[in-house]
């Protein structure tokens, strides 16, 4: 019988596992388990995971799935090409809703983020739960969410840029981001392809909704972005050292709280490979420019 002990952290979104310790080794009825509690709060945290380092994440992660390459475009921690190194001391801003690397036409099934270096009181992380954002709709809204199209992309955003606290650091980091561009079409509602639950593809990197004016587009997704990040799907978690949090990519959004100032904050970040992504009429998403098979494989 397993030891693990699940409770829930949210009423909607996210869950506290204890009772494990994390690595390569794990049996498999363990890490089904994990699997199960997943699936169903969408992130799960582990506390006091302090053995881990780089090579024993990605031994566990492999567990979840075929680990990808560290990032699309930006460079891995040195010595591991699935690591990437999220370190925010300098000021780095990722302050947008966003899910994990929407531009290409496979974005991950799951990350993988270990609490390396933390401040002692902000830097909390926001999750939101796109299945239940869903559900939370008028029926009429999910009708025509259910039709949309929207292209996601990696390109600068020239207007955030100059309006950054140092927009000379905000370019060369935006130039490292966009050095291969990707653009993707997906669905704005993807069907889960292990739960069939329906969720809402959009977040930071979705730019505009095929067949939509600018304007049109800009309005119904900022609309739909504030629905999807009310309270109500929310979960915070506060960092510690040693930190584990897992969450299904393909059921969530989140975002860091930049409320720790210059002080240390550096997590490391494995992906596992995801599916091409499938609407509610069955049409997966399309690539428009990009090719990323060197970044991760397409998960069976």
């Amino acid at each position: 019988m397993s030891s693990l002990s699940i409770a829930p952290v949210a009423g909607r979104i996210g869950a506290e596992i204890s009772g494990v310790r994390l690595g390569g080794d794990l049996p498999a009825d363990v890490v089904a388990e994990i699997r199960l509690a997943l699936l169903g709060h969408k992130v799960v945290f582990f506390r006091g995971q302090d053995h881990l380092d780089e090579r024993s994440q990605v031994a566990f992660a492999r567990l979840l799935g075929e680990p990808t390459a560290a990032h699309p475009t930006v460079p891995s921690l040195d010595g591991n090409d699935h690591v990437l190194d999220l370190d925010y001391s300098d000021g780095q801003k990722v302050d947008r809703w966003h899910t994990d690397v929407t531009f290409v036409d496979r974005p991950p099934l799951a990350s993988v983020l270990r609490a390396v270096t933390v401040p002692a009181a902000g830097g909390d992380t926001l999750w939101t739960n796109t299945v239940s954002a869903y559900e939370h709709l008028p029926a009429e809204l999910r009708d025509l969410l259910d039709r949309l199209r929207a292209v996601h992309t990696n390109q600068h955003d020239y207007v955030r840029i100059a309006a950054s606290d140092d927009p000379e650091r905000a370019r060369e980091r935006a130039e490292v981001f966009a050095s291969t561009v990707f653009e993707t079409e997906h669905p704005v509602v993807r069907v889960h392809p292990e739960t069939g639950e329906r969720s809402i593809l959009l977040g930071d990197f979705a730019k505009r909704l095929v067949g939509l004016s600018a304007h049109t587009s800009a309005s119904l997704i900022r609309l739909i972005q504030e629905h999807v990040t009310e309270v109500e799907n929310t979960v915070r978690w506060r960092w510690a050292p040693g930190d584990v949090a897992i969450w299904d990519n393909r059921a969530t959004q989140h975002r860091v709280v930049h409320d720790f100032g210059g002080r240390p904050r550096r997590l490391h970040r494995v992906t596992i490979a995801g599916d091409v992504p499938v609407g509610v009429d069955g049409r997966p998403s399309v690539v428009l420019k990009g090719d990323a098979a060197a970044y991760s494989p397409i998960a069976a």
